[in-house]
């Protein structure tokens, strides 16, 4: 049982940890990205079908993407999906392609990304803490109980600290690199 929170806790603070980290690769940066239309939905067939799954989504050089539709006679759909995204993005048909500008960023859309992206990394620091919390109140119930004793008690919660600190850790090597790819253009 100790062993099963220690799995679900682990658990947890990876879907944490991967949620930031799906914010962070959607996130702008004047660098283009295939991770950039991620959030696009094309209606094809009458049903909302992902961008990805009916193109191939390349960069061609550092501020352009390449999207190559596999069906062309919906390129004209598909351009519509990508200027109603609210992405600030404006492709352009090129026979069976369509290329996409991305735009530099300026010093004040970078300075706002950045204080962005670290309230969201103190949110996910708080969302691994709370699950290092429920699971120290469960090893505390153990104890209460007298499941466990007070030294196997102290070992999982040291090991449950550990854990906490290795996805802080990340959380916080994902906010560093981030913030030198904003700041390196």
């Amino acid at each position: 049982m100790i062993n099963q929170i220690k799995i679900n806790t682990n658990k947890k603070m990876e879907v944490c940890v991967q949620t930031f980290q799906n914010y962070v690769n959607n996130l702008r940066t004047g660098r283009a990205s295939p991770a950039f239309l991620n959030s696009i939905c094309v209606e094809y067939f009458g049903s909302q079908v992902p961008l990805r799954q009916i193109s191939n989504i390349v960069v061609e050089d550092y501020h352009t993407l390449k999207v190559n539709v596999f069906d062309h006679s919906i390129i004209p759909v598909v351009v519509k999906s990508i200027l109603n995204s609210n992405l600030g993005l404006n492709p352009i048909v090129n026979n069976e392609d369509i290329r996409i500008p991305v735009p530099a960023l300026t010093e004040e859309r970078r300075k706002h990304l950045i204080k962005v992206i670290r309230s969201n990394a103190e949110q996910s620091r708080i969302c691994v803490r709370k699950i290092r919390r429920d699971a120290n109140e469960k090893i505390s119930n153990f104890l209460k109980n007298k499941v466990i004793s007070s030294d196997e008690e102290r070992i999982s919660e040291n090991y449950i600290q550990k854990i906490t600190d290795k996805y802080i850790q990340k959380i916080d090597l994902i906010l560093l690199k981030k913030n030198k790819e904003l700041m390196s253009f």
